[in-house]
């Protein structure tokens, strides 16, 4: 896995617009756009996410103990009702191929487990003389979708199982796995499991752990068997959820590096929910205001969580096209290093918080990330010094979502930042 998300990884997945119901037609849409719009700044993954392999999936719901599509060894394959190029046994292969051709990569959601239905009629193991039943782990089930029993990682079977699985995947081109219902409450030995499978199907594969929190006591096994983990629950497109990142991601800074990242979720901005009724909120364009865009935009790109973006990409207006595609932002999530939190302001309401991130990179150029999390505009002063803990001294300072140079006395950077906003700023020492 090591050559692998070297750096975050950035692209999209099917779950903020369309819920467990996303088609064919509708995948490779986004994936048209991301070719045209956004593969030259970074972004290639394309995930289908949920339930790819439920024929009656329509919205954000689980159908409970729905009639999935599995093949004859227990895994579960396309509804072609959905995905018609699956038809005849093909499985994702040919959108994966249509995907691939775009330049970009191909990824897919899979539940924890073995399918019930294939426990019940006693499925094979392709390559032993076990079943699916053999292996299940009947009390061990997800408490918010039926289709899946765990399995049992101590059974014989269950590598092979999970083998056959991944070898199915990579025979398909499947590029990125995104794991549900294994980082909490936290299944080791079935992440164990799934590795070894991705090591043994002769693919690269990117592997993503959900839901979150995963535990922060588990990072070190987190880094050896996973390339990126979820760090809270489902993020959506409200300010407290934003505003609780800041703490989530405190919490995990430092653990982050080439091939293991904490994942801070989705990012929900532009046309959400086309399929979804998740929070009860249904088919809108962003709560988000534009600085609260750029203040995720500037806290995942210092702090280096992924970049998986969840609208209708072809419906993007101006402005989320810009702020997904700034490659001086982007730059802090490819290049920079030692993020970590260096101011908090404390009051008695969030309301009059202040937030302070500070990034480096190879050139020895500072990254400083000021949040204001409050209801008015602040002027700030960050000292370069005690804040900082940069040498005092002649800097160029460069707002990197403005893109224009700014003052910056040899001893303090002094910027305005709007209510819920940010700014970013790059100071690089002259010579």
């Amino acid at each position: 896995m090591a050559k692998i998300a070297q750096t975050p990884p950035m692209g999209w997945n099917s779950w903020d617009c369309y819920g467990a119901a996303v088609t064919e037609e509708e995948v490779l849409a986004n994936a048209e756009y991301m070719a045209q719009h956004m593969k030259c700044h970074g972004w290639e993954y394309i995930v289908v996410d949920i339930l790819w392999y439920d024929p009656d999936a329509e919205d954000s719901q689980y159908t409970p103990y729905g009639d999935i599509c599995i093949d004859g060894y227990g895994r579960v394959i396309p509804a072609v009702n959905r995905f018609p190029s699956a038809q005849g046994g093909k499985g994702f292969a040919p959108l994966a191929e249509k995907i691939h051709g775009m330049g970009l990569k191909f990824g897919i959601h899979l539940l924890r487990g073995v399918p019930r239905k294939a426990v019940y009629a006693r499925c094979p193991i392709k390559g032993t003389n076990l079943t699916c039943r053999d292996i299940a782990h009947r009390n061990d089930n997800c408490p918010w979708n039926t289709d899946m029993y765990g399995v049992d990682a101590m059974r014989q079977g269950a590598q092979e199982y999970y083998d056959s699985c991944f070898a199915l995947y990579a025979q398909w081109g499947v590029d990125y796995v995104k794991v549900d219902d294994i980082a909490q409450p936290y299944h080791g030995g079935e992440i164990e499991l799934i590795h070894n499978a991705i090591a043994h199907s002769g693919r690269d594969m990117v592997l993503s752990l959900s839901p979150g929190a995963a535990p922060v006591e588990q990072a070190q096994h987190l880094c050896a068997f996973a390339n990126l983990w979820r760090t809270t629950g489902d993020f959506w497109d409200d300010w407290n959820d934003l505003y609780n990142s800041f703490e989530v991601c405190h919490k995990w800074e430092g653990v982050g590096g080439e091939g293991h990242w904490p994942d801070a979720d989705m990012i929900p901005f532009g046309h959400l929910a086309v399929k979804s009724t998740e929070r009860g909120w249904g088919e809108r364009q962003t709560h988000f205001t534009k600085d609260e865009q750029i203040t995720l935009m500037t806290l995942w790109c210092i702090f280096r969580s992924p970049l998986i973006v969840g609208c209708v990409l072809p419906d993007n207006d101006d402005f989320t096209l810009s702020v997904l595609t700034n490659d001086e932002v982007l730059a802090l999530l490819k290049n920079s290093r030692n993020a970590r939190q260096v101011f908090r302001e404390e009051r008695y309401n969030y309301a009059g918080e202040v937030i302070v991130w500070k990034a480096e990179d190879e050139q020895g150029n500072t990254y400083c990330a000021v949040f204001n999390c409050g209801p008015k505009p602040r002027n700030l002063a960050v000292q370069l010094g005690s804040t900082l803990s940069i040498p005092e001294g002649d800097y160029l300072a460069r707002d990197l979502w403005a893109h224009e140079e700014i003052p910056v006395t040899p001893h303090t950077l002094n910027v305005t930042v709007p209510s819920h906003g940010a700014r970013l700023i790059k100071l690089t020492p002259k010579a």
